[in-house]
């Protein structure tokens, strides 16, 4: 069973860091570009950031430019999001997702094209 699951959220004042998480357990995550997604209260779900299958390429959001930094270990079958510099706006539950070739120009966020979803993560920033 394909599965991914991620770990790391939790409560963190403004300001501080959080690195999550994306373990892939069933199959591997050579072939797949990973998306990360989150969504807060009352809000659609958008797209964070994403990293292809070989980790040469990698996209972010413009409201986490140059604070998120999206990364993978292919050897352990996992992906990272270091989050630093976390706002009250960044609160959401955070979802990490794979797409076999995903992550690439004009397709970086299609939810459609993302076949295996994890649980999601809780990310809380106080203020």
């Amino acid at each position: 069973q394909m599965q991914l699951v991620e770990s790391g959220g939790g409560l963190v004042q403004s300001g501080g860091s959080l690195r999550l998480s994306c373990e892939a357990s069933g199959f591997t995550l050579d072939y797949y570009g990973i998306g990360w997604f989150r969504q807060a209260p009352g809000k659609e779900r958008e797209g964070v950031s994403c990293i292809n299958s070989s980790g040469a390429s990698t996209d972010y959001a413009d409201s986490v430019q140059g604070r998120f930094t999206i990364s993978r270990d292919n050897a352990k079958n996992t992906v990272h999001l270091q989050m630093n510099n976390l706002k009250p706006e960044d609160t959401a539950v955070y979802y990490c997702a794979a797409e076999i070739w995903g992550c690439y120009s004009g397709n970086y966020y299609q939810e459609a094209g993302y076949s295996v979803w994890g649980q999601g993560t809780q990310v809380t920033v106080s203020s």
